[in-house]
């Protein structure tokens, strides 16, 4: 099957699915409430730097679509979107696009909507490392996200399922592209043991894409008219849990994305107390966005940052990574999941990161 009708059932199904089955177990986390804030609405600050520029919001549009003439126009309203509100955006995966020569206007649509932003090209781990050139060239991109997906492919009939020596070619397309390389999971999580070999290997840059969101596997198993079921259904490390497992891994020299089925306030304030610099969302705004435009995003994002200036106001934080700092309460399985892995929970309640 063409790459440009996948991209496009992709889409099709990511609306019809929706998010999950697998929570992303954010609400066994609680803040404590601080009585005390001593704080100003003028003292907190949102913005954050990422790639040497300036984010006047501390989210990100993440890896939607690409690839196909049928959806230029929505990486289009996305791009001025992100122009609009002083966030960061990334394509869906270029592959396909570098490896057959075609599609890429779906892509350069980003950059000349969005010309000083920050834009995050996307390319598979199987990718050359002239094909990754060649993916940054085509955005002039500020950064490069290089995918991991093993159990989409593996669900996906015409999908690459060797899954050899891939951290190998992750280091050549690091050493052979002159930007920062984020390592990215695709709605399954990185668990602490990936986040650590990863670290071992020089890499600093990651966005977990936990579980809970939009559910790859699944939707490549609809597209074959087939349903998951049991374990399968909702594979993967929910989102709480993959930022747990960074957090207890990285440190203040390493970027963490958090994405994965984050969708109100309280998701990303829980997502930046679990060790988050910034928070990534794209089913969601793919459905804004195909329903109510630029216009539909721009609110979207504009009410989010009202929110989480409520939730630090309260919470006595000036920035959103001050949360990792605030008292939280975990309880059900992610409190048994903090004790299995071994992690000091007292520790965790009190500090992440």
């Amino acid at each position: 099957m063409k790459r440009a009708q996948r991209k496009l059932e992709h889409i099709k199904y990511a609306l019809e699915l929706g998010d999950g089955p697998r929570s992303t177990h954010f609400e066994d986390i609680r803040f404590l409430h601080n009585c005390l804030p001593e704080i100003n609405p003028a003292d907190i600050v949102l913005s954050v730097e990422v790639f040497g520029k300036q984010l006047r919001l501390p989210f990100l549009i993440d890896a939607i679509t690409g690839g196909t003439d049928a959806v230029t126009d929505v990486n289009a309203k996305l791009s001025q979107a992100a122009a609009k509100l002083g966030i960061a955006m990334a394509v869906g995966s270029q592959y396909g696009a570098v490896r057959d020569g075609n599609g890429y206007a779906s892509y350069e649509v980003v950059r000349k909507y969005n010309p000083d932003g920050v834009i995050i090209a996307n390319i598979s781990a199987l990718a050359t490392p002239a094909q990754a050139c060649e993916a940054v060239k085509m955005l002039n991109a500020d950064a490069l996200e290089v995918h991991l997906n093993p159990a989409q492919e593996l669900f996906m009939g015409e999908g690459d399922k060797d899954f050899r020596g891939l951290l190998d070619n992750l280091l050549r397309i690091r050493d052979g592209v002159d930007i920062p390389v984020i390592v990215k999971e695709t709605g399954c999580g990185i668990a602490a043991e990936e986040y650590a070999r990863l670290k071992a290997q020089g890499f600093t840059h990651f966005n977990c894409a936990g579980a809970g969101g939009t559910n790859f596997p699944a939707i490549e198993a609809a597209r074959y008219g087939k349903e998951l079921t049991g374990d399968f259904a909702g594979w993967g490390l929910p989102t709480a849990w993959t930022l747990l497992d960074g957090a207890v891994t990285c440190d203040e020299g390493n970027l963490l994305i958090a994405s994965g089925g984050i969708r109100n306030a309280g998701d990303v304030a829980k997502a930046f107390a679990l060790g988050a610099d910034v928070v990534g969302m794209a089913g969601n705004v793919l459905r804004l966005v195909q329903e109510g435009g630029v216009e539909a995003v721009t609110a979207y994002f504009e009410a989010l940052a009202t929110q989480l200036t409520r939730y630090l106001l309260l919470l006595g934080a000036k920035a959103p990574t001050d949360l990792r700092k605030v008292p939280v309460i975990y309880s059900g399985e992610t409190a048994n999941y903090i004790a299995n892995r071994g992690y000091d929970l007292a520790a965790l309640s009190k500090n992440r990161r």
